[in-house]
């Protein structure tokens, strides 16, 4: 079992594993965020309140999932290769975070401009947003740290640190609008015993997070082995896969 768990950490395994796993995640992914675009725009109902309006909610809620779930990825790859030195570990660390950073910039946006009609107003210091603009600047601060490190080894521990550290933000995040009193609407979504959406709005909105999900995979195949390359240039190995 060690031997099989040791084989996903070698990069010429990965760099060829990642290329035949892209696929999978790429077409599945564009497939459910088609059907979850028509589903939701043309076939969801508008909301009572907020009209049309809500119609955001289906790039907004999964942006925001997962710049979240991405962070705990780009934090435990980062654990994983700071405890026991694992290179690929760092390396998918390193390629997690401008995706997941691309995702709360998104999910930032998005809620601007929903926040505009609905509140009157493009941003507020609200618990839930101020967090996840604590997020996108852990992520921004994680790319920062390791770019000005030549060596990268060093940059590899020193970011390392700072995303196991910044995991903490993610629950507050998450339970920020139980917490403290914020304009942000509590949780809906997750409510499976009586969730607070109709369930024709609610069925696009997880076919489009489990798109996303499929995104994210897809992304972090293509940017993993592009991080590969750039680590493993003059290997031997690399010579003989191209």
């Amino acid at each position: 079992m060690w031997t099989w768990i040791h084989k996903f950490g070698s990069p010429p395994h990965a760099y060829r594993l990642l290329d035949r796993l892209a696929p999978w995640f790429g077409w599945p992914a564009l497939a459910l965020i088609l059907l979850a675009t028509w589903w939701g725009l043309v076939k969801a109902p508008a909301d009572y309140q907020q009209g049309d309006a809500f119609r955001i909610l289906y790039v907004h809620a999964p942006s925001a999932w997962m710049s979240m779930f991405g962070y705990v990825v780009m934090a435990a790859a980062a654990a994983i290769g700071l405890i026991w030195r694992i290179k690929l570990a760092h390396a998918a660390a390193a390629a997690v975070a401008p995706i997941g950073a691309s995702f709360a910039f998104l999910a930032l946006a998005t809620g601007s401009i929903w926040g505009k009609p609905m509140w009157g107003t493009w941003w507020v210091w609200d618990a839930r947003l101020t967090s996840e603009l604590i997020l996108l600047f852990l992520y921004l601060g994680y790319m920062a740290l390791r770019s000005s490190f030549d060596e990268a080894q060093r940059a590899d521990r020193a970011s390392a640190v700072l995303a196991i550290v910044g995991v903490i933000n993610v629950p507050i995040i998450h339970y920020s609008v139980k917490w403290w009193s914020t304009l942000h609407q509590a949780a809906s979504v997750t409510k499976f015993d009586k969730p607070s959406i109709a369930l024709p709005m609610l069925i696009p909105l997880f076919i489009m997070m489990a798109g996303f999900q499929l995104y994210f995979g897809w992304l972090v195949c293509r940017r993993l082995r592009a991080e590969i390359l750039r680590r493993e240039r003059n290997a031997s190995w690399l010579n003989e896969a191209s």
